[in-house]
């Protein structure tokens, strides 16, 4: 099984819009991967938060099937928590998780 996560930590708007979110749409559209996990950490939860435009795409990449997970830690420092699960991302710890997905024959990608 090819498994991909996608850790997306940049609070740049147009990464998000030109890179992050097309390459996942198209990686699951195309059947790149058989599982897609995004991750939002960092600078990205305060941009998902607060832009209507990516949480338009952020939607989207739920509607598709692709699983959305914020670091718990992040969230909070943003005070942006609620904001993320009203969104219908899981919010959680990342540490360890993260440390399993690099540790996993799984592929990690960041952005």
């Amino acid at each position: 099984m090819k498994k991909m996560h996608l850790l997306w930590t940049t609070g740049e708007k147009e990464v998000a819009m030109k890179v992050v979110f097309p390459y996942l749409v198209n990686a699951k559209a195309n059947g790149w991967w058989d599982e897609i996990n995004l991750i939002i950490w960092g600078p990205s939860a305060k941009l998902a938060a607060y832009d209507k435009d990516i949480q338009r795409q952020l939607q989207d990449v739920l509607d598709s099937g692709i699983t959305v997970e914020a670091c718990k830690a992040c969230t909070d420092a943003y005070k942006v928590s609620e904001i993320m699960l009203s969104l219908g991302i899981t919010v959680r710890y990342m540490g360890g998780p993260f440390t399993e997905y690099l540790q996993s024959p799984d592929h990690v990608v960041t952005f």
